[in-house]
């Protein structure tokens, strides 16, 4: 190591291990979920716990460096060139209060570890499909979770933040702060969350699975699929994919080189009641895959069987209003097999609870749905064509954008979109609040919210 990288330690002060680029352990470091890029930052800190954040983001800010945080690189959007990169990655503490139904997490907390330590008190976490992801970054993206239309976004259901600010400061946000509801839904656009205090939910089973039904059978899927939402309850939160998988060993032999349509079901309540919900898609027909029954909480992550290896991707989605047979035969001409988008096309059924909540910045709760387009990652303003295209077609119908689902969409689409991803008077108070709180964008490597 040169000696001005260990006058920056000794500077840093900190707990944890600090790296520059061509030290043993750098490229380590730096790696994440996402593979298409990486952040090659200047320094990077490895952070144990919040004082060593804190003496990170204050020794950016004498510097004039910007800043940019990993706890699993899932949702990375923009990768640090130079500047300071904070892992949270060991930052892993959970504590459960099963009386009053709360976790306290540190920000390197993964989904899965949260649902394992929830689940012996007979409780859940409000968490999404992959048990890999960051909760600390899906919940400031908003967090659609498998029962979101029964106890709606993660978001709405967080007691208190731990944040370090742009000028290093250590604060502790609840609800009666101006800035609790900014950090909520920006991603993390007003500092380093260093931990949370989460709701739990008294849910021990849920029941699930997948439908998937071969190609003959993908349209009629997703037609049926679609008119069959109108009639749930909120209780039952359903996703349906149209995929075409690659002909190679990882991928289980049934599936293989198969353009399908995966039906994923999530119910909490009794198996016999999702039997008799789930009836009208068992009727279209013969399944790859059936395996829907009540499952432990702790199984929850095979209902969508999210890849687990990381890999290169990139992503658009629309908040919709409505998914009409107009819309969706748009979606079809433009992704199914020989189409001009190669994509995998994911749409989840929205509504319920996930209208009602307030005082966040998770906005355009009337959407009654939401699509995503996954396609192979195009770095920058090299983004893929066909996420623009689908964008286009599915415009009569969008609202805005969810921005826990935009990845690799090139500065100019990506600044577009995470504006869209807000009502107009609430991106204006978050613009607001960022020249108030971080004047200088020193954290902008992100779905930014550029200061006034």
């Amino acid at each position: 190591m040169t000696e001005n990288a260990s006058q920056t330690i000794e500077s840093l002060r900190v707990t944890g291990p600090v790296f520059t680029p061509g030290d043993p352990g750098y490229a380590e470091e730096v790696a994440g979920f996402q593979t298409a890029y990486t952040h090659r930052p200047a320094l990077v800190v490895g952070a144990v716990h919040a004082e060593d954040v804190r003496s990170a983001v204050e020794y950016a800010a004498r510097q004039g460096l910007p800043v940019a945080v990993q706890a699993t690189g899932h949702g990375l959007s923009v990768a640090a060139d130079r500047g300071v990169l904070i892992t949270t990655r060991r930052m892993d503490a959970i504590a459960i209060d099963p009386r009053a139904r709360t976790a306290r997490i540190g920000a390197g907390v993964r989904a899965g570890a949260l649902v394992e330590a929830a689940a012996v008190h007979g409780l859940a976490p409000l968490n999404g499909s992959s048990p890999s992801v960051g909760v600390v970054g899906y919940v400031l993206g908003g967090g659609l979770g498998l029962l979101a239309r029964e106890f709606g976004y993660a978001a709405d259901h967080v007691r208190s933040i731990e944040l370090v600010t742009a000028d290093g400061r250590m604060r502790t946000l609840t609800p009666a702060d101006e800035l609790f509801g900014a950090v909520l839904g920006s991603g993390g656009n007003f500092g380093v969350v260093t931990g949370l205090e989460l709701d739990l939910v008294p849910v021990a089973e849920v029941y699930g699975g997948q439908l998937i039904f071969d190609t003959p059978l993908v349209d009629t899927a997703l037609e049926t699929w679609r008119r069959w939402t109108a009639t749930l309850p909120d209780t039952l939160t359903s996703t349906i994919a149209a995929v075409t998988f690659p002909d190679i060993p990882p991928v289980p032999e049934p599936l293989r080189g198969r353009h399908v349509a995966s039906i994923r079901i999530a119910f909490h309540g009794p198996a016999e009641d999702g039997e008799r919900l789930v009836a009208p898609l068992r009727a279209i027909g013969d399944r790859l895959r059936d395996d829907l029954r009540t499952m432990p909480y702790t199984e929850s992550h095979t209902i969508h069987s999210d890849p687990d290896f990381p890999h290169a991707y990139a992503a658009t989605n629309a908040l919709l209003t409505e998914l009409t047979a107009d819309g969706l035969a748009a979606l079809r001409d433009l992704t199914a097999p020989g189409g001009p988008v190669e994509a995998v096309v994911d749409i989840r059924h929205l509504g319920g609870a996930l209208r009602r909540g307030t005082g966040v910045a998770v906005d355009h709760r009337e959407a009654g749905y939401v699509v995503r387009v996954i396609t192979d990652a195009g770095v920058g303003d090299a983004a893929p064509a066909g996420p623009a295209a689908v964008r286009e077609a599915l415009a009569p119908w969008t609202i805005g954008h969810s921005l826990n689902f935009l990845y690799g969409a090139g500065a100019a689409a990506n600044a577009a979109q995470t504006e869209a991803g807000y009502a107009p008077d609430t991106y204006t108070r978050l613009v607001a609040a960022k020249a108030k709180y971080d004047p200088h964008n020193m954290f902008r490597f992100n779905r930014n919210i550029a200061p006034a």
